[in-house]
């Protein structure tokens, strides 16, 4: 089994930064990428960026050159840093975890991008 904390959500003005970071306990020797997912009201849930165990980055268009996702192996941490944020950044961000098992979810952490 998995467990996926994350932590760094709130309210912030358009324009400004947050930093999400999620850690993960358990069978961590398995997981081989981690990301960051969202979901806005209505909305599916839609990627965000992924890393892999070396380092190989992914993001989604809306988000590229403002987020930046970081790994910790040793400390089995996963984080994004959201710069430059837009009202439609707000959802529902989720971490995960990639394992040949499947994927293990957060419970998720809301990010409010609001004057």
């Amino acid at each position: 089994q998995l467990q996926l904390v994350e932590s760094g959500g709130g309210l912030v003005q358009p324009g400004g930064s947050l930093r999400l970071s999620c850690s993960a306990s358990g069978n961590t020797f398995s997981v081989y990428a981690m990301g960051w997912y969202r979901q806005a009201p209505g909305n599916q849930r839609e990627l965000v960026a992924t890393i892999t165990n070396d380092g190989r980055t992914n993001y989604a268009g809306s988000v590229k050159g403002r987020f930046t996702i970081a790994r910790d192996n040793a400390k089995n941490t996963v984080s994004v840093q959201m710069n430059t944020l837009r009202p439609e950044d707000t959802a529902v961000y989720y971490c995960a975890a990639y394992t040949p098992d499947g994927t293990y979810w957060g419970q998720g952490t809301q990010v409010t991008v609001s004057s």
